[in-house]
């Protein structure tokens, strides 16, 4: 897990996504213990309410929940409802946009199915 943080967005959130991504990456499983505000101040040598803040956006979104006194869990659901949360900011973010300029380009469903089809074939192994 990298230490360094982006400056285009708050750090509490860039927090919040580094757990989400460990959650959907199956680093941390459902019922397992997040580390601990404590030890994410400690690794990431930044303000205990910025960590505390992006913690508490996780567990406001049911992501994880709290064990009084033992620590913060990740809830039963919380990768498939990420993996829900996240397609759907997919399809808004690229699907739609390409779909929209496509049909400005005069892209037909086919042609842009071949463009995708082609574009699979070019990835790197």
């Amino acid at each position: 897990m990298s230490q360094s943080f982006d400056d285009s967005k708050p750090i509490f959130l860039q927090i919040k996504e580094r757990i989400e991504n460990q959650i959907v990456s199956e680093q941390l499983q459902a019922h397992e213990q997040i580390p601990s505000t404590t030890q994410l101040v400690s690794f990431y040598k930044i303000n205990h309410l910025t960590v505390a803040k992006g913690i508490n956006l996780l567990a406001d979104e049911g992501i994880i929940y709290k064990k009084r006194g033992v620590g913060m869990f990740v809830a039963e659901d919380a990768r498939e409802r990420l993996l829900v949360q996240r397609k759907e900011k997919f399809v808004e973010t690229y699907v739609r946009p390409m779909l929209d300029e496509a049909r400005n380009l005069g892209i037909s469903p086919n042609e842009l199915k071949q463009i995708l089809d082609q574009s699979k074939g070019s990835e790197p192994s």
